[in-house]
């Protein structure tokens, strides 16, 4: 029962990061730079694939599909830890897939984000790997 509760922890801490990076990216300006020429370069500036876009908009939409995937991940795993964690318990391969991802969040975390987002990766990670642990000495 403790490696379920563990998983839904982790899972929660995932929708939690992303409804914030949601948030933030669709209803404040937290995401925007503090240089304000900078922001108006990015309106007015397209990216060398095409013209059809701005770097702005390719900025927020950036944002917004991480935040979507971030959400998905933490929704997903809750939901199949809720009701099928014993049907998940029986492959290893849904555990180190998901392991493995939130691995390498939490190494662009380190690399190009900041301490929150790898504050909450790092919980997720933990938890997610003593879940895994206590599910295979289970076993």
């Amino acid at each position: 029962m403790i490696a379920k509760y563990l998983w839904q922890t982790g899972s929660v801490m995932m929708m939690l990061l992303g409804s914030i990076h949601f948030y933030y990216t669709f209803f404040t300006n937290q995401f925007s730079s503090a240089n304000e020429k900078l922001v108006a370069d990015m309106k007015t500036s397209s990216p060398l694939l095409t013209q059809d876009i701005t770097m702005w908009k390719a900025w927020i939409g950036f944002n917004g599909s991480h935040s979507s995937g971030v959400l998905f991940i933490g929704l997903l795993n809750f939901y199949l830890a809720l009701r099928y964690f014993t049907v998940l318990q029986s492959d290893h391969f849904f555990f180190l897939f998901n392991i493995g991802t939130i691995g390498f969040y939490l190494w662009l975390a380190k690399q190009y984000w900041f301490a929150v987002p790898c504050t909450g990766l790092s919980i997720t990670l933990v938890c997610f790997t003593i879940s895994y642990l206590l599910t295979v000495a289970t076993k």
